[in-house]
């Protein structure tokens, strides 16, 4: 188990945090031999640190020795607990904490190996995903949209069974009731060849058919609408006409 503690002063900040930070997350505990809270907190960072094997870097920093860093970052109180990446503070917290929270502090900061494997993006990568996390939704609703690309609905359906309710989950669902009865075939050709803009005009015009299958097409449109910006031009027309269209 790799571990990467390293004492930092002021002389060495630039180098040995903002720098190292591109390449790798880099946690600054600003701390103080006086400090009994301090003392109570280190041992936790160090394991945190510790546990992911070499993969962010713990930089300790003592306050009294470098007290124009500590008040360069508005450090007022002790210990208190920085995350940089790519030269800046992502992260923070202030006061001893427990160990879980300490390790979510640090899960925050390095992908886990799920996270790695939802990254990759392909067939094999989500499954083993799903594998390890079943109830990992952002993999399952990547893994969907590939089994719908190539019409498997029976595996698609399968997929989502399991994954948490959110938009774009039952954005998916609905699409499978949808694409069982053959209905708005072009719209999801559309949309799994990324051509949003056509895809909306072609559920925007069959929600707005009263005879329709309108709570399925809207279920539809606002997971699609999930994937986007909320100040996205097309999503704000979009969401505009939809709501036109329904009330």
């Amino acid at each position: 188990m790799a571990v990467t503690v390293i004492d930092v002063s002021e002389a060495d900040f630039d180098i040995e945090v903002i720098e190292r930070s591109r390449r790798e997350p880099v946690v600054v505990d600003f701390w103080a031999a006086w400090c009994g809270p301090c003392r109570q907190l280190g041992p936790l960072l160090e394991s945190a640190a510790g546990a992911r094997d070499g993969k962010v870097t713990l930089a300790k920093l003592d306050t009294d020795a470098n007290p124009r860093l500590a008040g360069a970052y508005g450090i007022q109180g002790i210990p208190a607990v920085k995350a940089f990446r790519d030269g800046v503070v992502v992260a923070e917290f202030v006061g001893a904490q427990p160990r879980p929270q300490v390790e979510e502090f640090f899960d925050a900061l390095v992908p886990s190996e799920v996270d790695g494997l939802v990254a990759a993006g392909d067939e094999a990568s989500l499954r083993r995903a799903l594998e390890l996390e079943p109830g990992r939704g952002d993999a399952a609703v990547a893994l969907a949209r590939i089994l719908f690309a190539r019409a498997d609905l029976d595996a698609a359906e399968a997929i989502l069974a399991d994954a948490p309710s959110g938009f774009e989950v039952d954005g998916l669902r609905a699409r499978v009731a949808l694409a069982r009865d053959g209905e708005l075939a072009d719209a999801f050709a559309a949309i799994d060849g990324a051509k949003q803009e056509r895809a909306f005009e072609l559920l925007l015009d069959a929600i707005a058919d009263p005879n329709g299958r309108r709570e399925e097409i809207r279920m539809v449109l606002v997971g699609e609408l999930a994937r986007l910006p909320t100040t996205d031009p097309l999503a704000r027309e979009t969401r505009r006409r939809m709501a036109a269209a329904l009330f």
